[in-house]
């Protein structure tokens, strides 16, 4: 869990002391679990449309607290209803979770869409209220990778990434936690961002999974750069997998995490 006045360009240590987490390395995955929800809608016919999406901590303009949800665009333009239901996870006095989804907003009352996103790119992020203890959970924003910051922390082709999503509507257990996955990048080249906005994850992406966060940690190599971060650092989000010829090739489109940084900084633009 991550406190609110925690500044995004504090030192990783400072984070993680905040949160109790003893070990950054051992605890980074965790921190990014903590902060991923699975968020669906129902389709008809007792069946539901399920997606991923995780919380950023990213404060307004004047320093105010904010938590923001991201998810991949299409998730929420495929959900047609007023509202999606969110699956909140409670610990209780015995130390056990318990999943207790709630109702959230996603549409106005004229169905207006309350999210933002950049044209043409399949993130999408809105502010919402979420329980306390959900709001200490998102990653600060300062873990969102910028335009520069992929190539700056050596990420290159055949490296180790993990994945978390809900596949199919799987959680990892009743208390509704991401299952978590690795794939290897696999596509080159990877910037600049501008050129390439998304990349190939060699992993299997299911329905569900779209919207989950896809992120590095410092203990997946052995060699890094001096100057690259202690903290998990989010590099993308998982928007579908490949089709050719109508089958799925084991392998995952992601957009980069920039367009999350510049979604966000959408919802403190001049409004419409």
């Amino acid at each position: 869990m991550f406190a609110d006045q925690i500044s995004v360009s504090a030192p990783a240590e400072a984070v993680f002391a905040a949160a109790g987490l003893a070990n950054p390395r051992r605890d980074a995955a965790a921190a990014i679990i903590d902060a991923t929800v699975q968020i669906d809608q129902p389709s008809g016919e007792g069946l539901r449309t399920v997606a991923t999406a995780f919380l950023v901590n990213a404060p307004r303009p004047d320093g105010a607290p904010r938590t923001v949800l991201v998810t991949a665009r299409h998730v929420l333009e495929q959900m047609p209803e007023r509202s999606v239901r969110i699956g909140w996870r409670v610990q209780q006095t015995d130390g056990r979770w318990r999943f207790t989804p709630q109702p959230l907003e996603i549409r106005g009352t004229a169905l207006e869409p309350l999210w933002s996103a950049p044209p043409d790119r399949d993130v999408a992020v809105m502010e919402i209220t979420a329980p306390e203890a959900f709001a200490r959970a998102a990653i600060p924003l300062g873990w969102l990778a910028g335009a520069e910051d992929f190539e700056a922390m050596g990420v290159a082709a055949g490296d180790e990434l993990f994945a978390l999503g809900f596949p199919r509507g799987l959680s990892s257990n009743r208390a509704g936690f991401p299952i978590l996955r690795a794939g290897r990048v696999a596509s080159w080249p990877l910037t600049p961002v501008g050129t390439y906005p998304t990349f190939l994850l060699d992993f299997h992406v299911f329905p569900g999974d779209s919207g989950g966060p896809v992120f590095w940690t410092a203990a997946m190599r052995r060699t890094r750069p001096d100057d690259a971060p202690d903290h998990p650092v989010v590099v993308g989000v998982v928007i579908r997998e490949v089709i050719a010829q109508d089958q799925g090739m084991g392998i995952g489109v992601i957009a980069h995490a920039a367009y999350v940084r510049e979604a966000i900084a959408l919802l403190d633009g001049p409004k419409s």
